[in-house]
């Protein structure tokens, strides 16, 4: 009980530490036909702990490949949280959307974050408590190829070593992407005014992943961030 209520805190508290959201799967190189199996994980620096399947939380799961779009199956409340069939090789990519979730913070601490990922221009409102409706995007690229857009609000796509990031569909400029591979390599850079970003991706596997944050005139909410990451293998 202790284990299952701590990753729920992590999975609902992304400005108080362990942040980063992700896609696990098995195996990013497929064998055809398999079935593939899409963990979800919160934390920091490429380790954390598995977060559970939750319905109330999914806005989209599903996997893109030659053959269209399908849903991510799985069973409510287990990990791994998804599993896809994948009957040919080819280019792959899951995608996960989650719905928008309230969360409040310190203006102390929401410093600290903006500071940590390298967002500017912005600004506590305040010294008191911030509220901010968190969203995150994750994908994960199986086999080779590249990461294209799904049409979300905010995501990366990545053609070879370029990183784009996208608002609303448009390239956002001085967007702060950071990669980090599995065995400990960090590479880090801006978008520049077409949203591109060359990075390094050398041998190994990678999570990719930048945050974007508004303010809002919301009556319930000061600020929204949108979490965006990408895992692959090079």
């Amino acid at each position: 009980m202790r284990r299952t209520a701590l990753i729920l805190l992590l999975a609902c508290a992304p400005l108080a530490g362990a942040h980063d959201f992700w896609i696990e799967p098995s195996t990013f190189r497929p064998a055809a036909p398999s079935t593939v199996t899409a963990s979800l994980r919160v934390g920091e620096n490429f380790a954390g702990e598995r977060v559970s399947r939750r319905a109330e939380r999914i806005e989209s799961f599903v996997i893109r490949d030659a053959d269209g779009e399908r849903p991510v199956g799985g069973f409510e409340g287990r990990d791994p949280a998804g599993f896809v069939r994948i009957d040919r090789a080819g280019t792959a990519v899951i995608g996960y959307l989650g719905k928008p979730y309230p969360h409040e913070v310190s203006a102390a601490k929401f410093q600290q974050f903006l500071r940590e990922e390298g967002i500017e221009g912005v600004r506590p409102k305040g010294k008191g408590t911030q509220r901010e409706h968190f969203q995150r995007f994750a994908k994960s690229l199986l086999g080779p190829g590249d990461v294209p857009p799904f049409g979300w609000r905010y995501e990366l796509a990545v053609e070879g070593d370029v990183v784009r990031a996208l608002y609303d569909g448009k390239p956002l400029a001085n967007a702060s992407i950071a990669a980090i591979s599995r065995d400990g390599r960090k590479l880090s850079a801006r978008t520049n005014a077409e949203g591109r970003a060359q990075l390094a991706l050398t041998r190994g596997v990678w999570l990719i992943k930048s945050v974007h944050v508004l303010p809002t005139k919301a009556a319930d909410h000061d600020w929204q961030s949108l979490w965006a990451s990408v895992t692959l293998e090079r």
